[in-house]
Protein backbone atom coordinates (compact mmCIF):
# COMPACT_ATOMS: atom_id res chain seq x y z
CA UNK A 1 0.00 0.00 0.00
CA UNK A 2 1.30 3.44 -0.94
CA UNK A 3 2.27 5.55 2.05
CA UNK A 4 0.48 8.85 2.63
CA UNK A 5 2.16 12.19 2.07
CA UNK A 6 1.95 14.21 5.27
CA UNK A 7 2.84 17.91 5.39
CA UNK A 8 4.67 18.76 8.60
CA UNK A 9 4.35 22.34 9.81
CA UNK A 10 7.56 22.94 11.76
CA UNK A 11 6.15 25.27 14.42
CA UNK A 12 8.18 27.89 16.26
CA UNK A 13 11.83 27.25 15.39
CA UNK A 14 12.93 28.65 18.75
CA UNK A 15 11.16 25.70 20.39
CA UNK A 16 11.41 21.91 20.36
CA UNK A 17 9.44 21.13 17.18
CA UNK A 18 12.30 20.85 14.72
CA UNK A 19 14.33 18.70 17.14
CA UNK A 20 11.40 16.30 17.44
CA UNK A 21 10.96 16.16 13.66
CA UNK A 22 14.63 15.34 13.04
CA UNK A 23 14.89 12.80 15.85
CA UNK A 24 11.73 10.97 14.76
CA UNK A 25 12.36 11.16 11.00
CA UNK A 26 13.47 7.56 10.46
CA UNK A 27 10.55 6.13 12.44
CA UNK A 28 8.04 8.46 10.78
CA UNK A 29 9.30 7.46 7.31
CA UNK A 30 8.21 3.89 8.06
CA UNK A 31 4.66 5.20 8.44
CA UNK A 32 4.36 7.91 5.76
CA UNK A 33 6.20 10.27 3.43
CA UNK A 34 6.77 13.44 5.50
CA UNK A 35 7.12 16.77 3.72
CA UNK A 36 8.64 19.39 6.02
CA UNK A 37 7.51 22.96 5.42
CA UNK A 38 10.84 24.72 5.92
CA UNK A 39 13.68 25.97 3.70
CA UNK A 40 17.18 24.49 3.53
CA UNK A 41 18.91 27.42 5.23
CA UNK A 42 16.69 27.35 8.31
CA UNK A 43 16.90 23.56 8.52
CA UNK A 44 20.69 23.68 8.27
CA UNK A 45 20.85 26.27 11.04
CA UNK A 46 18.61 24.20 13.31
CA UNK A 47 20.51 20.97 12.66
CA UNK A 48 23.83 22.63 13.48
CA UNK A 49 22.48 24.00 16.76
CA UNK A 50 21.08 20.57 17.61
CA UNK A 51 24.21 18.74 16.43
CA UNK A 52 21.92 16.43 14.46
CA UNK A 53 22.55 15.32 10.88
CA UNK A 54 19.95 16.11 8.24
CA UNK A 55 18.64 12.82 6.80
CA UNK A 56 19.62 12.19 3.20
CA UNK A 57 16.07 11.29 2.16
CA UNK A 58 14.39 14.38 3.68
CA UNK A 59 11.76 16.17 1.58
CA UNK A 60 11.25 19.89 1.99
CA UNK A 61 8.59 22.32 0.83
CA UNK A 62 10.27 25.71 0.70
CA UNK A 63 9.00 28.38 3.09
CA UNK A 64 10.71 31.72 2.55
CA UNK A 65 12.39 33.32 5.53
CA UNK A 66 15.81 33.84 7.05
CA UNK A 67 16.49 34.76 10.67
CA UNK A 68 18.68 33.73 13.57
CA UNK A 69 17.25 30.92 15.68
CA UNK A 70 17.41 31.84 19.36
CA UNK A 71 16.47 28.90 21.55
CA UNK A 72 13.72 29.64 24.04
CA UNK A 73 13.11 33.20 22.89
CA UNK A 74 9.75 34.70 21.95
CA UNK A 75 10.48 36.31 18.60
CA UNK A 76 8.41 38.02 15.91
CA UNK A 77 10.34 36.49 13.01
CA UNK A 78 10.03 33.00 14.43
CA UNK A 79 6.31 33.60 15.00
CA UNK A 80 5.80 34.69 11.39
CA UNK A 81 7.76 31.71 10.10
CA UNK A 82 5.66 29.23 12.07
CA UNK A 83 2.52 30.88 10.67
CA UNK A 84 3.83 30.69 7.09
CA UNK A 85 4.88 27.07 7.56
CA UNK A 86 1.35 26.18 8.67
CA UNK A 87 -0.26 28.00 5.74
CA UNK A 88 2.07 26.17 3.35
CA UNK A 89 1.10 22.83 4.86
CA UNK A 90 -2.61 23.64 4.45
CA UNK A 91 -2.05 24.63 0.83
CA UNK A 92 -0.27 21.33 0.12
CA UNK A 93 -3.45 19.54 1.24
CA UNK A 94 -5.68 21.82 -0.81
CA UNK A 95 -3.54 21.13 -3.87
CA UNK A 96 -3.69 17.36 -3.22
CA UNK A 97 0.07 17.24 -2.74
CA UNK A 98 -0.40 16.07 0.85
CA UNK A 99 -3.02 13.87 2.47
CA UNK A 100 -2.89 15.45 5.93
CA UNK A 101 -1.21 18.13 8.02
CA UNK A 102 0.68 17.43 11.24
CA UNK A 103 1.73 20.47 13.22
CA UNK A 104 4.53 21.18 15.64
CA UNK A 105 3.79 23.73 18.40
CA UNK A 106 3.59 27.44 17.77
CA UNK A 107 3.96 30.14 20.42
CA UNK A 108 0.76 32.16 20.71
CA UNK A 109 2.50 35.27 22.03
CA UNK A 110 4.94 35.19 19.09
CA UNK A 111 1.93 35.10 16.74
CA UNK A 112 0.36 38.02 18.57
CA UNK A 113 3.56 40.07 18.43
CA UNK A 114 3.86 39.26 14.74
CA UNK A 115 0.38 40.65 14.12
CA UNK A 116 -1.20 37.28 13.37
CA UNK A 117 -4.89 37.65 14.18
CA UNK A 118 -5.49 34.03 15.16
CA UNK A 119 -5.08 32.60 18.67
CA UNK A 120 -3.76 29.28 17.42
CA UNK A 121 -3.93 26.56 14.79
CA UNK A 122 -7.57 25.63 15.36
CA UNK A 123 -8.75 29.23 15.34
CA UNK A 124 -6.96 29.79 12.03
CA UNK A 125 -8.46 26.62 10.53
CA UNK A 126 -11.94 27.62 11.69
CA UNK A 127 -11.75 30.96 9.90
CA UNK A 128 -9.72 29.74 6.92
CA UNK A 129 -12.32 27.11 5.99
CA UNK A 130 -15.35 28.92 7.52
CA UNK A 131 -16.16 25.74 9.46
CA UNK A 132 -16.81 25.13 13.15
CA UNK A 133 -13.64 23.18 13.78
CA UNK A 134 -13.63 21.10 16.95
CA UNK A 135 -10.50 20.72 19.07
CA UNK A 136 -10.21 17.20 20.45
CA UNK A 137 -7.19 15.98 22.37
CA UNK A 138 -6.21 12.62 23.76
CA UNK A 139 -5.03 9.12 23.00
CA UNK A 140 -6.69 5.72 22.60
CA UNK A 141 -7.35 5.55 26.35
CA UNK A 142 -9.20 8.88 26.54
CA UNK A 143 -10.25 11.70 24.21
CA UNK A 144 -11.52 15.12 25.32
CA UNK A 145 -13.35 17.48 22.96
CA UNK A 146 -13.42 21.12 24.03
CA UNK A 147 -16.63 23.10 23.69
CA UNK A 148 -14.77 26.36 24.33
CA UNK A 149 -11.02 26.68 23.85
CA UNK A 150 -8.80 29.72 24.21
CA UNK A 151 -11.12 32.20 25.86
CA UNK A 152 -10.96 33.73 29.36
CA UNK A 153 -12.65 31.64 32.04
CA UNK A 154 -14.95 34.56 32.90
CA UNK A 155 -16.47 34.33 29.39
CA UNK A 156 -17.25 30.60 29.38
CA UNK A 157 -20.68 30.71 31.06
CA UNK A 158 -22.04 33.17 28.49
CA UNK A 159 -21.09 30.71 25.72
CA UNK A 160 -23.27 27.93 27.15
CA UNK A 161 -26.21 28.10 24.73
CA UNK A 162 -28.49 25.20 23.93
CA UNK A 163 -28.61 25.64 20.15
CA UNK A 164 -24.85 26.12 19.88
CA UNK A 165 -24.15 23.11 22.10
CA UNK A 166 -26.59 20.94 20.16
CA UNK A 167 -24.79 21.72 16.91
CA UNK A 168 -21.44 21.04 18.60
CA UNK A 169 -22.66 17.58 19.66
CA UNK A 170 -23.98 16.83 16.17
CA UNK A 171 -20.72 17.92 14.53
CA UNK A 172 -18.74 15.80 16.99
CA UNK A 173 -20.94 12.79 16.28
CA UNK A 174 -20.43 13.26 12.56
CA UNK A 175 -16.68 13.21 13.12
CA UNK A 176 -16.32 10.28 15.55
CA UNK A 177 -19.35 8.13 14.74
CA UNK A 178 -21.53 6.24 17.21
CA UNK A 179 -19.32 6.64 20.26
CA UNK A 180 -20.71 7.12 23.76
CA UNK A 181 -19.68 10.57 24.98
CA UNK A 182 -19.69 11.83 28.56
CA UNK A 183 -20.63 15.52 28.76
CA UNK A 184 -19.35 17.49 31.74
CA UNK A 185 -21.35 20.13 33.52
CA UNK A 186 -19.91 23.59 34.00
CA UNK A 187 -20.43 24.20 37.70
CA UNK A 188 -19.37 22.33 40.85
CA UNK A 189 -21.70 19.37 41.46
CA UNK A 190 -23.07 20.03 37.93
CA UNK A 191 -25.05 22.90 39.42
CA UNK A 192 -26.90 20.88 42.11
CA UNK A 193 -30.22 21.36 40.27
CA UNK A 194 -29.76 25.09 39.99
CA UNK A 195 -28.35 25.75 43.47
CA UNK A 196 -24.85 26.43 42.12
CA UNK A 197 -25.77 27.66 38.66
CA UNK A 198 -28.27 26.95 35.89
CA UNK A 199 -25.97 26.36 32.90
CA UNK A 200 -26.54 22.60 33.23
CA UNK A 201 -30.20 23.09 32.29
CA UNK A 202 -29.02 24.33 28.88
CA UNK A 203 -26.40 21.57 28.61
CA UNK A 204 -28.95 18.84 29.44
CA UNK A 205 -31.44 20.21 26.92
CA UNK A 206 -28.75 20.22 24.21
CA UNK A 207 -27.88 16.61 25.07
CA UNK A 208 -31.54 15.59 24.74
CA UNK A 209 -31.97 17.44 21.43
CA UNK A 210 -28.78 15.96 19.92
CA UNK A 211 -29.70 12.42 20.98
CA UNK A 212 -33.20 12.85 19.52
CA UNK A 213 -31.83 14.02 16.17
CA UNK A 214 -29.26 11.20 16.07
CA UNK A 215 -31.87 8.65 17.17
CA UNK A 216 -29.59 7.12 19.80
CA UNK A 217 -28.60 7.98 23.36
CA UNK A 218 -24.94 8.70 22.69
CA UNK A 219 -24.37 11.87 24.71
CA UNK A 220 -24.64 11.31 28.46
CA UNK A 221 -24.72 13.99 31.12
CA UNK A 222 -24.30 16.44 32.41
CA UNK A 223 -21.70 14.77 34.62
CA UNK A 224 -20.30 16.21 37.83
CA UNK A 225 -16.89 17.50 36.64
CA UNK A 226 -14.82 16.47 39.67
CA UNK A 227 -15.70 12.77 39.30
CA UNK A 228 -15.98 12.58 35.50
CA UNK A 229 -12.42 11.34 35.04
CA UNK A 230 -12.25 8.82 37.88
CA UNK A 231 -11.26 5.23 36.96
CA UNK A 232 -14.92 4.17 37.28
CA UNK A 233 -16.08 6.82 34.82
CA UNK A 234 -13.24 6.14 32.40
CA UNK A 235 -14.18 2.47 32.43
CA UNK A 236 -17.52 3.48 30.91
CA UNK A 237 -16.43 6.30 28.59
CA UNK A 238 -13.56 6.84 26.18
CA UNK A 239 -14.82 10.21 24.89
CA UNK A 240 -15.60 13.31 26.93
CA UNK A 241 -16.81 16.85 26.22
CA UNK A 242 -15.43 19.56 28.51
CA UNK A 243 -17.03 22.98 28.72
CA UNK A 244 -13.70 24.81 28.93
CA UNK A 245 -10.00 24.31 28.26
CA UNK A 246 -8.52 23.44 31.66
CA UNK A 247 -11.56 21.42 32.76
CA UNK A 248 -10.72 18.82 30.14
CA UNK A 249 -7.00 19.18 29.59
CA UNK A 250 -5.82 19.18 33.20
CA UNK A 251 -6.92 15.56 33.83
CA UNK A 252 -5.91 14.48 30.33
CA UNK A 253 -2.37 15.79 30.66
CA UNK A 254 -2.04 14.50 34.21
CA UNK A 255 -2.85 11.01 32.94
CA UNK A 256 -1.49 10.90 29.37
CA UNK A 257 0.80 13.87 28.78
CA UNK A 258 3.46 12.24 26.61
CA UNK A 259 1.23 10.19 24.34
CA UNK A 260 -1.70 12.54 23.70
CA UNK A 261 -2.33 14.28 20.39
CA UNK A 262 -4.43 17.22 19.23
CA UNK A 263 -6.96 16.52 16.46
CA UNK A 264 -8.97 19.10 14.52
CA UNK A 265 -12.39 17.71 13.59
CA UNK A 266 -15.20 18.90 11.30
CA UNK A 267 -12.86 20.24 8.60
CA UNK A 268 -12.28 19.46 4.89
CA UNK A 269 -8.66 18.47 5.64
CA UNK A 270 -7.06 16.19 8.22
CA UNK A 271 -4.97 17.99 10.82
CA UNK A 272 -3.36 16.50 13.89
CA UNK A 273 -0.73 17.91 16.22
CA UNK A 274 1.48 17.24 19.17
CA UNK A 275 -0.30 17.87 22.46
CA UNK A 276 2.34 20.10 24.02
CA UNK A 277 3.81 23.55 23.63
CA UNK A 278 7.10 24.92 22.40
CA UNK A 279 8.89 23.86 25.61
CA UNK A 280 11.29 26.79 25.40
CA UNK A 281 12.98 25.67 28.63
CA UNK A 282 14.42 22.58 26.94
CA UNK A 283 14.74 23.88 23.37
CA UNK A 284 17.93 22.71 21.61
CA UNK A 285 19.05 20.72 24.67
CA UNK A 286 18.36 17.29 23.17
CA UNK A 287 15.67 16.52 25.76
CA UNK A 288 12.49 16.69 23.64
CA UNK A 289 10.37 13.53 23.46
CA UNK A 290 8.92 12.27 20.19
CA UNK A 291 5.99 10.09 21.30
CA UNK A 292 3.24 12.71 20.89
CA UNK A 293 4.49 13.57 17.39
CA UNK A 294 4.64 9.94 16.30
CA UNK A 295 1.13 9.40 17.67
CA UNK A 296 -0.04 12.49 15.77
CA UNK A 297 1.32 10.97 12.56
CA UNK A 298 -0.43 7.67 13.33
CA UNK A 299 -3.68 9.49 14.10
CA UNK A 300 -3.55 11.36 10.78
CA UNK A 301 -3.07 8.08 8.94
CA UNK A 302 -5.94 6.47 10.84
CA UNK A 303 -8.26 9.39 10.10
CA UNK A 304 -7.50 9.05 6.39
CA UNK A 305 -8.85 5.50 6.26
Amino acid sequence: MKKLNIAVSVGDLNGVGIEIALKAHDEVCKLCEPIYCINKNMLNQASQLLKLDIPQDIKLHNVDGNFKIEAGKIDIKSGIYSYESFLNAIELCEEDKADAVVTMPIHKEAWMLAGVEYKGHTDLLRQYFDKDAIMMLGCKEMFVALYTEHIPLKDVASQIKTDKLTQFFLDLHKSIGDKKVAVLGLNPHAGDNGVLGNEEIKIDKAIQEANTIIGKELFIGSLVPDVAFTPHSRANFNYFVAMYHDQGLTPLKALYFDESVNISLNLPIIRTSVDHGTAFDIAYKGKAKTLSYINAIKSAIELHK
